[in-house]
């Protein structure tokens, strides 16, 4: 039986707009304030999923959220209409207002933490929404993500969904972006390599500049609820001296595909132990890591987190040999650029890159990695998808037809409080579930 990585991109939102709300993610700081178009974004993702699929690759899509979020806001004490209630929010706290209208479940590597069949104890696929507790703008993602997740993958044959984890600081759970899996064929069993940023039960070190948000209480707790057993799970700390330099997940310091870690020279904490443990898991299951480990001298960790090299995808071709994605950032920056021409030269694993313009979705801290879910299936479970959010020439004809409808191409946070907004995409995203077939999805269709 065949395996395959489906890649599920986020649709960007409507309500797209830099605010800088992500304490730690250096481009969203930056750019707060910034005019932002959400037209734009939505049409860059769908441009790299569309080619992606083109070039053979599975690429599923997964919806954007109701923005801004007013069941939220009733729930801190505004009220009467809607109308209301934003104008409260803006005369009040603008800044709480751009919270709630924010668009960041577009970055679906944090959508949720999922383990393939062939490593589960019950032979099912499990997923489990992050809670994204350090950040409140994401933190009230997790119940239409769930909706979303379980929408798509409906076949209780095949898909487990679990609750998110408790939303407390001791179970900061990040999702995929600090989550990889290592092995050899996608249908086959693997490695799953946990990468946490701090230990509250008896930690080591941590971050004191910036904020780790991934705990390793966490990880073990989605181990747990995913049925996977020790010999073939790793908890690896991400060293605390990148994150306090912007690394704020671990997909923006390293990236796995397969046999294959690509990953920075200061990526982790105690990084040959970590490293030695991950070869002996992997004999395990009769497959050798290859590592690809990026010298400071060649690729310093600021530049990294500037043009977003780690956030990148690696992808298998037919061929056996893996294409690495990348934003055009990488290609901008003159040593990332002859780093990478030197890395496909050589006889290594990857030989050919693939440079996407994102740049909307880059100003706001996100990069390729960012914007996809991965998800290993085999070809039953595949056949069980929802195969309205596949990617093909149809699906994307209706998506652009229907951003075109009714994107903006011009937002700031002062437009959040535009009720036209706020009825501007709750028909949009009506309109969306049935394009999908996703039902009702969202608290408005309740």
């Amino acid at each position: 039986m065949a395996g395959y990585e489906v890649n599920f991109d986020g649709l960007v939102g409507l309500s797209h707009h830099y605010a800088g709300l992500s304490f730690g993610n250096e481009a969203s700081t930056q750019h707060q304030n910034s005019v932002s178009n959400p037209k734009l974004a939505a049409k860059q993702g769908l441009l790299k999923m569309k080619a992606l699929a083109d070039l053979g690759f599975q690429q599923g899509v997964l919806p954007p959220q109701e923005r801004p979020h007013l069941p939220t806001l009733r729930r801190l004490g505004f009220s009467g209409s809607d109308e209301a209630v934003l104008a409260q929010a803006q005369r009040t706290s603008p800044r709480l207002l751009s919270a709630v209208g924010s668009a960041s479940s577009m970055w679906t590597a944090n959508a949720a933490t999922v383990s393939p069949s062939a490593d589960s104890a019950d032979g099912k696929v499990h997923f489990t929404p992050a809670n994204l507790n350090n950040k409140f703008h994401r933190a009230i993602e997790a119940e239409t993500t769930s909706a979303a997740l379980r929408a798509i993958f409906s076949d209780a044959r095949h898909f487990v969904h679990h609750d998110p984890l408790p939303q407390v600081a001791l179970f900061g759970d990040e999702g995929a972006a600090n989550h990889n899996r290592l092995g050899s064929d996608y249908h086959r069993r693997g490695v799953q390599v946990f990468v946490y940023g701090r230990q509250e039960f008896g930690g080591e070190c941590e971050p004191t500049r910036y904020p780790a948000r991934q705990t390793r209480e966490a990880s073990e707790a989605i181990a747990r609820l995913h049925q996977l057993d020790e010999q073939h799970t790793v908890f690896i700390q991400q060293n605390p001296a990148v994150i306090d330099q912007g690394v704020f997940h671990n997909d923006v310091i390293a990236v796995s595909n397969q046999q294959v870690l690509f990953h920075h020279q200061q990526a982790f904490l105690h990084q040959q132990q970590a490293l030695d443990e991950l070869r002996r898991k992997m004999a395990a299951v009769d497959s050798e890591l290859m590592t690809i480990e990026v010298p400071a001298a060649r690729v310093s960790v600021a530049d990294a987190v500037e043009t977003y090299l780690f956030n990148s995808q690696l992808l298998t071709k037919p061929d056996g040999k893996m294409m690495i994605v990348v934003p055009e950032e990488s290609r901008e920056h003159a040593g990332v650029w002859s780093y990478l021409n030197d890395m496909v030269a050589g006889a290594g694993p990857i030989d050919q890159i693939q440079v996407f313009a994102l740049r909307e979705s880059m100003r706001n801290g996100g990069g390729p990695a960012c914007l996809r879910l991965r998800v290993a299936l085999n070809e039953e479970e595949l056949r069980a998808v929802n195969p309205r959010v596949m990617m093909n020439d149809q699906l994307f004809v209706a998506l652009n037809d229907w951003v075109d409808r009714y994107y903006r191409d011009r937002l700031t946070a002062a437009d959040l409080a535009d009720p036209q907004l706020l009825r501007e995409g709750r028909e949009a995203l009506d309109a969306l579930t049935s394009i999908m077939g996703l039902g009702s999805i969202y608290p408005f269709q309740q």
